[in-house]
């Protein structure tokens, strides 16, 4: 009997540490989910407050009562912010289209198949990484000025057609297929190119879809090198048009204004990584498993 209560009191004191780390943990991370979007809210909450309330406040609001979407009309109408995402969806699909092409064919290059030197080249390739980015930028721009590209698409996307990161997930993921598929597409007759289409990129998919969504993510909000090799607005993404707004009077002055065409920017991106989360998250940790 006295054992038996010692059992239980010890299981309750258990229990109760347990509720209590339980307790402690959820409002750690309470306090920083809200740390987080905080930034967000403030920046939601700016758009749609009227330029008169936002310059009336002396102490900050975490409120408005009277809300209006006036401030996206004039993000859209004082500067061509519409022209701006057209330049951004051409740059992000081309550029996103031409990357997934040569990440996968290079992926199942050193993955698949034997030639001489793959070690050696992939090592060369891997090594790529280890570059400072500041100087891939110069020599892409002294490239891009050399061929006349600058202020063209065909400037602004060259560059980005190509990454290491991602072919290195990709092969990761490639080398987890079992070889018995491969030789058993090879018996029946299918090609290498059939095989990657019809075996290898069906199995891979979440791992495809994450590298996918973030290039595209990557993409969007490109900066440094848009900036670099453009200065003409008609070649201007997104990322550019807000600098732009910020460094003029429009961008200075009208600060709700401003902010509704960040929270227009940044919409997009937040609803297409709310509907493949899952993706990106399944296809990254499959990529760093082995086994």
């Amino acid at each position: 009997m006295k054992d038996e209560l010692i059992l239980k009191s010890n299981k309750k004191t258990s229990d109760n540490k347990k509720i209590v780390r339980k307790i402690i943990i959820y409002t750690f991370l309470s306090i920083w989910c809200l740390i987080v979007l905080f930034p967000f809210y403030w920046m939601i909450l700016s758009s749609i407050k009227s330029y008169s309330e936002y310059n009336a406040e002396f102490i900050p609001k975490f409120i408005s009562l009277e809300p209006t979407l006036e401030n996206y009309r004039t993000a859209f109408t004082l500067v061509p912010l519409s022209r701006y995402f057209l330049n951004t969806i051409i740059f992000t699909v081309i550029t996103t289209s031409l990357m997934m092409i040569v990440t996968t064919l290079a992926a199942f290059a050193f993955s698949r198949l034997e030639f001489k030197g793959k070690r050696l080249v992939f090592t060369l390739v891997l090594a790529l990484m280890m570059i400072p980015t500041e100087l891939v930028v110069i020599t892409n721009y002294t490239t891009m000025v050399n061929l006349n590209l600058r202020n063209t698409f065909t400037g602004l996307i060259l560059p980005s057609v190509t990454s290491v990161f991602y072919i290195y997930l990709l092969k990761e993921n490639f080398e987890q297929i079992p070889d018995s598929l491969y030789y058993a597409a090879k018996v029946d007759g299918a090609s290498d190119f059939k095989y990657l289409t019809r075996i290898m990129i069906p199995i891979a998919r979440p791992t495809i879809v994450s590298i996918l969504i973030l290039k595209v993510i990557e993409c969007w909000n490109s900066y440094v090198w848009p900036r670099l090799v453009t200065d003409n607005p008609d070649y201007y993404l997104v990322s550019n048009g807000i600098q732009e707004i910020r460094q003029n009077g429009f961008g200075r002055e009208n600060i709700p204004a401003m902010m509704a065409a960040v929270v227009s920017i940044s919409i997009p991106l937040i609803i297409l990584f709310l509907i493949f989360r899952k993706q990106i998250m399944t296809g990254v940790s499959r990529s760093g498993t082995k086994g």
